[in-house]
């Protein structure tokens, strides 16, 4: 890296450190429960979901805290959603993949409940024990999605625009790549109709894996240890989903799930928390329609790589472009620092 190049990647991270401050000056005095996302790698991360712009990033992250306060999904426990994880619909697996992420198995065609809300309770306990399970320098996760069984009555066009919008909205920059494995053919026009809703990074982050294409395994084996990976994914574990030895898991992680977020004095009241954070909500919604207009006139500090990702067409569809199938490291993003103890 030559002097030019130094002194400019200095100044970037001296104006993100900058906004990072600025949304931690306008968020405030959090209560000690919620006192982590005063963190300058979750200030970053709400950043980064808005590219660095300091009020939409704060916007945001009011939203999330007013959410957390009222929804409390910290204090979900095994207990609670252990009818809607019988069937292995969702579960964390035992093992990393090759940079250490949490790795979350997803099978739409197991679905055993009728009700959105119980299985979005669900999707959110499992987020956040994923999230918990993230190692100090990790801030994102895998998502490998089994389509094995899929058909038509398990789509659910409600279920899926609940389910983008709590994880866009309360955990962002969190997925680092997400496997749709074997979909079938009439999944493509569902995709058609889900890919608008989803931000340009989200999209980049999904790939479409065939087990009858010849570089399938050579994908799987880029991101995963081949001997830890179920065989249903073309790994070596004949190891299917045990709900028994799971259960013991999670009951495990449940105890640990309190240490995370608290430092042993009880939060103040989430009403008045709720309260505090609506009016501080309120104002920065009233604030950002008035300055809207200005800020966009405005050419941004921090280099944005979002019209690249606007370009981006990840597609479903086989035969030319399995071309672009192997996953390389433009998808597979880089390390990036995370504060040990200081992921929601």
């Amino acid at each position: 890296m030559n002097p030019p190049e130094v002194k400019k990647s200095i100044e970037e991270e001296q104006q993100q450190q900058a906004k990072i401050n600025e949304v931690r000056k306008l968020i405030g005095p959090l209560p000690e429960k919620l006192a982590i996302y005063s963190s300058d790698a979750q200030l970053a991360r709400y950043l980064r979901a808005r590219n660095w712009h300091v009020k939409k990033a704060t916007k945001m992250l009011k939203a999330t805290i007013k959410w957390r306060a009222t929804y409390k999904p910290e204090e979900i426990r095994w207990e609670e959603v252990a009818n809607e994880a019988e069937t292995g619909k969702i579960y964390r697996t035992n093992y990393v993949d090759k940079l250490g992420r949490t790795v979350l198995i997803m099978r739409p065609s197991c679905q055993n409940s009728k009700s959105i809300k119980e299985q979005i309770r669900y999707l959110v306990y499992c987020m956040e024990n994923a999230v918990m399970n993230l190692p100090p320098e990790q801030e994102t996760m895998v998502w490998l999605i089994d389509f094995c069984g899929y058909n038509l009555s398990n789509i659910s066009l409600k279920v899926t625009q609940e389910t983008i919008n709590v994880l866009q909205d309360h955990y962002p920059e969190r997925l680092g790549l997400a496997v749709l494995y074997n979909p079938p053919k009439f999944f493509e026009p569902f995709w058609k109709m889900v890919k608008p809703f989803l931000e340009p990074k989200t999209r980049k982050k999904v790939k479409f894996v065939y087990d009858d294409e010849p570089n399938t395994k050579k994908i799987m084996e880029e991101v995963f240890n081949m001997d830890e990976l179920e065989s249903a994914f073309g790994g070596n574990d004949p190891t299917g989903f045990d709900i028994n030895r799971y259960a013991e898991r999670m009951r495990e992680d449940d105890k640990k799930m309190p240490f995370l977020w608290t430092k042993g004095n009880a939060p103040p009241e989430t009403k008045q928390v709720s309260e505090l954070l609506s009016a501080s909500l309120e104002s920065t919604i009233l604030e950002d329609s008035d300055s809207d207009a200005t800020e966009n006139e405005k050419t941004d500090d921090i280099p944005s790589d979002s019209a690249d990702d606007e370009k981006i067409d990840v597609s479903p569809s086989r035969g030319n472009d399995s071309e672009e199938a192997p996953i390389d490291k433009k998808i597979i993003p880089e390390n990036t620092k995370a504060v040990a103890g200081e992921t929601h």
